[in-house]
């Protein structure tokens, strides 16, 4: 009992640390002790941090929300800012990072529809690392099928850092057999059509990747 009282004042300090820094340099600091304390406490003040308009703070928190993993995952998803795209952009990165299923809906929805890219490039990256073996055997296969079908899409976005993304994506979900021909496939014809060089270049990396694993 006396060992849990000390850790609650602990975070209650540290969190308390967080909401009075009064410059970037104590919130960065402060952010970045709350962050390295492994405490589920942090999560909602790590979130709010997200919206903070310091990107140093706001890199520090997804971090610590990364390393809190699954026991993040509900209240990203709950607070996630619809107004604050820099906000959510962040939130979508820390969600990609800790690759829940429990979060695929989300990804999916915002790698097709939100109006903003650093948003969309964070989703499609996180649709290609689910921990998929966290799902049922039945649930598994029509996952991956939404997430193959939603990054093929994005190959076709007029905006090529979407195309990109959706490419770094479909390089992270070809680890899964029962996807990679169709996305081999894909990127044949991405390597072929697409305008941009960057985009043609990446698809040429991730066969290069995907022919290198099999071997």
């Amino acid at each position: 009992m006396r060992g849990d009282n000390h850790d609650a004042e602990r975070d209650r300090q540290l969190i308390l640390a967080v909401e009075q820094a009064d410059d970037a340099p104590s919130l960065l600091a402060a952010v970045r002790a709350l962050a390295a304390a492994p405490t589920e406490a942090a999560i909602p003040t790590l979130i709010a941090v997200l919206g903070y308009n310091n990107a140093s703070a706001a890199l520090a928190a997804v971090e610590g929300l990364i390393q809190l993993g699954d026991a993040a995952v509900p209240e990203l998803i709950a607070k996630l800012d619809g107004y604050d795209y820099g906000a959510r952009a962040y939130g979508m990165r820390a969600l990609a990072a800790i690759a829940s299923p429990a979060a695929l809906d989300v990804l999916l929805a915002a790698a097709a529809t939100d109006f903003a890219p650093s948003v969309r490039r964070a989703a499609a990256k996180g649709l290609g690392i689910i921990r998929w073996s966290k799902l049922s055997a039945e649930q598994i296969q029509p996952a991956q099928s939404q997430a193959l079908e939603t990054l093929l899409q994005l190959c076709q976005d007029p905006d090529w850092s979407i195309r990109y993304g959706a490419v770094v994506g479909l390089q992270a979900l070809s680890s899964q057999p029962d996807v990679r021909g169709r996305i081999a496939a894909g990127f044949e014809q991405i390597a072929e059509k697409d305008p941009d060089p960057a985009v043609r270049a990446r698809v040429y990396l991730a066969q290069q990747v995907i022919l290198d694993s099999r071997f």
